[in-house]
């Protein structure tokens, strides 16, 4: 007789538009490894009509130190905003309960420090939301560059050129350092770099710029960036809320190839594009071809090796080094930019200012429209 799948006791914190469209399917998809337990919410409708949704069973509560004592979940699923992230991790895992949360995971490496800590302690796990990765689409270029097949990478562009409005800052935590961390460069191009250094590896180097050119806001609504890789590779990164053509994009240039990857909020395998080299033969270039198997970027595709990696008891995929390692990519890039220097992978230690702020202890004042010329 086959074994039946352990069932994960779940339990999501904020029950707005992230969690119901995509936290809530993903845990559909997996039915026969989770059941949905509890939701919290400080807005008493909002988690009514949550629960109205996803089942009258699910136990209802405003705050998380309640469910936590009432339920003990195996899993927690976090779609709060973001200043609240750590907290709610660390509390998470404290309960020994493993952890899913949505980008960014919190707002500095300090704070992740203290989720290390909170880890080691509990033998629990946190990983951070980071869908692109996931999916046959990126699965295959992946493969494809470790394995040499394109060639040596060379030259790589990361682009996330996307549009927000003024009625989109009116919430109160956005575009605020204290409450979401940053602008662009950490809530919503952090996905494709994310996905840009799952494809080529460590860093070496950054050098950047970073403006506020429209919004009232605290943080930068653009950011452009120049990488080095350990692996040689040169890349362009720019994470935009500017741009009214919106597109998300990465392309890497390897000896043999070019690999290409067009889309939006989700990629497909037909998202994805081989270009050979012209010394390349066609019978080579053939077996790049993406596979049969279509399996779409997606919470439901990271929940999935999430599970897994539960099952086995072993660390899963987005934590630990990989998820520390986005977020000090992004505390790099605003330092680059801040400081106006090239900024070396593992230098932001403890006693620098860019490892407790993204903004380096400067909130105010550092990002202007227009720098006037010297008398």
């Amino acid at each position: 007789m086959p074994v039946s799948p352990v069932r994960r006791r779940v339990a999501v914190v904020g029950t707005g538009a992230i969690v119901s469209g995509g936290h809530l399917p993903a845990l559909r998809a997996h039915a026969d490894r989770t059941e949905l337990v509890a939701a919290v919410d400080v807005d008493q409708s909002r988690l009514d009509a949550f629960r109205a949704e996803a089942g009258e069973q699910v136990a209802g509560f405003t705050t998380m130190s309640a469910m936590l004592d009432a339920v003990r979940p195996d899993l927690v699923l976090i779609g709060t905003p973001p200043s609240l992230h750590r907290e709610q991790t660390v509390a998470a895992l404290e309960a020994g309960a493993w952890v899913l949360c949505e980008k960014p995971l919190c707002l500095s490496l300090a704070e992740y420090d203290q989720i290390a800590a909170a880890e080691q302690a509990s033998g629990a796990y946190a990983s951070v939301i980071f869908q692109h990765r996931y999916g046959s689409g990126a699965e295959h270029a992946r493969e494809l560059i470790a394995r040499g097949e394109l060639g040596a990478p060379l030259v790589a562009h990361c682009q996330t050129t996307w549009h927000r409005d003024a009625d989109y800052y009116s919430v109160p935590w956005r575009g605020r350092w204290a409450t979401e961390g940053g602008g662009p460069t950490m809530g919503h191009g952090i996905h494709q770099y994310d996905l840009l250094l799952h494809l080529l590896g460590e860093w070496e180097e950054i050098r950047a710029m970073a403006a506020r050119l429209v919004h009232d806001t605290e943080s930068e609504d653009v950011s452009t960036a120049l990488v080095r890789f350990r692996n040689g590779a040169l890349a362009t990164v720019v994470n935009s809320v500017l741009s009214p053509d919106e597109v998300s994009r990465i392309r890497v240039d390897c000896a043999d190839a070019t690999v290409e990857l067009t889309h939006l909020y989700g990629h497909v395998n037909d998202d994805w594009t081989y270009t050979p080299a012209r010394h390349v033969p066609a019978a080579r270039a053939d077996a790049w071809r993406t596979p049969a198997r279509n399996v779409p970027s997606s919470h439901t595709a990271q929940l999935g090796a999430f599970l897994d990696a539960q099952d086995a008891g072993t660390r899963p995929p987005g934590s630990g080094p990989e998820a520390r390692g986005t977020l000090e990519f992004a505390a790099a890039l605003y330092k680059a930019a801040f400081t106006g220097r090239p900024v070396r992978a593992g230098e932001i230690t403890p006693g620098d200012p860019f490892h407790t702020a993204m903004h380096g202890g400067h909130p105010d004042g550092v990002l202007t429209a227009r720098t006037e010329e010297p008398a």
